[in-house]
């Protein structure tokens, strides 16, 4: 098992307008002589985490992380105006311009690993390579296992408290109630959705739940980004012109080395998709952790990932 390299601190940290209304934080750390890799977040709404930083050898890469539109230090907080997959995708190559990168390395998870598959799909040229984790296109079955019928089934507890907030009638259509409440003028109720929805997908994310994990998502601030995003792409099927644009346009990439790395018993991303994905795009190195669950920290996939890193970066 692998461990993270040490934590740093980045020497680099600005904001880049990116359109009259919405402004990303961005940053960089590591040797910027290095190899640089951008680093997508999760949700969408889910925002940077310094320890990202710490999958990568400080010594070969140039570490490039920002928080996309409406979430975490980027302003305006938690606004769905203006906030698409193919704003991040163009924010992705502002930023790519406004730091003088020739190319990069893209490297996602979850939502994450959605983005990068759209931006490398829509700009081939400036990707060196793609690291891949937890895999998610955004499709309706996977929306209607983790948010309708399916993952419950594996944690009726949380499930429980995930429903009780809505009513019986309105339970056809989960995501549809809650997107209802989480634009709603009335901030309580649009907080207090705003925390269920988020504290459900923090008690499955893991295969041995992690209390530390559930809090922090359950935090108002957090919360409110991270939910609101999240259900404004899911009613809106990601922006793509259908659910199955990603897999459709993989020859788009399969010239591109990429490493596809997914937890067997990830529950909020379940198997079923990165195995489709490998089916697409069979010049894939693709990994499975036999005992892991959605999370990048899980001993396996942290394992599989720094390994994949460690590769490029050399």
């Amino acid at each position: 098992m692998r461990e993270l390299y040490p934590a740093i601190e980045p020497y680099r940290q600005g904001l880049l307008k990116v359109s009259n209304l919405h402004t990303i934080y961005f940053e960089e750390s590591g040797n910027p002589q290095g190899k640089p890799v951008v680093i997508l977040h999760g949700g969408p709404g889910g925002g940077s985490q310094s320890l990202y930083r710490q999958y990568f050898n400080p010594d070969l890469w140039r570490i490039v992380q920002f928080d996309q539109r409406g979430c975490g230090k980027s302003t305006p907080h938690a606004e769905l105006t203006e906030n698409t997959t193919w704003h991040l995708v163009e924010d992705i190559e502002t930023l790519r311009k406004y730091l003088n990168i020739n190319d990069w390395v893209v490297s996602g998870g979850s939502w994450g690993s959605a983005l990068a598959l759209a931006y490398s799909q829509a700009h081939p040229e400036y990707c060196q390579a793609l690291i891949l984790r937890g895999i998610f296109m955004l499709r309706r079955k996977e929306l209607a296992w983790f948010y309708q019928e399916g993952a419950g089934y594996l944690f009726p507890e949380a499930w429980e408290q995930y429903v009780e907030l809505i009513p019986t009638d309105e339970r056809h259509d989960m995501i549809a109630a809650y997107y209802r409440r989480l634009i709603s003028d009335d901030q309580h109720l649009r907080s207090q959705a705003a925390r269920t929805w988020s504290i459900w997908e923090a008690s499955t994310s893991k295969l041995i739940p992690d209390l530390e994990l559930i809090t922090r998502f359950g935090s108002a601030e957090f919360a409110d980004a991270f939910a609101r995003l999240e259900c404004h792409y899911f009613v809106n099927q990601g922006f793509f012109m259908s659910e199955m644009q990603l897999l459709e346009n993989v020859d788009r990439i399969r010239h591109i080395p990429t490493t596809i790395v997914q937890g067997r018993y990830d529950v909020v991303c379940p198997m079923f998709t990165a195995w489709e994905l490998h089916q697409a795009f069979p010049e894939a190195e693709f990994i499975v952790v036999p005992d892991a669950g959605h999370s990048m920290t899980e001993l396996g996939i942290r394992s599989a990932l720094i390994n994949a890193s460690d590769r490029l970066g050399k």
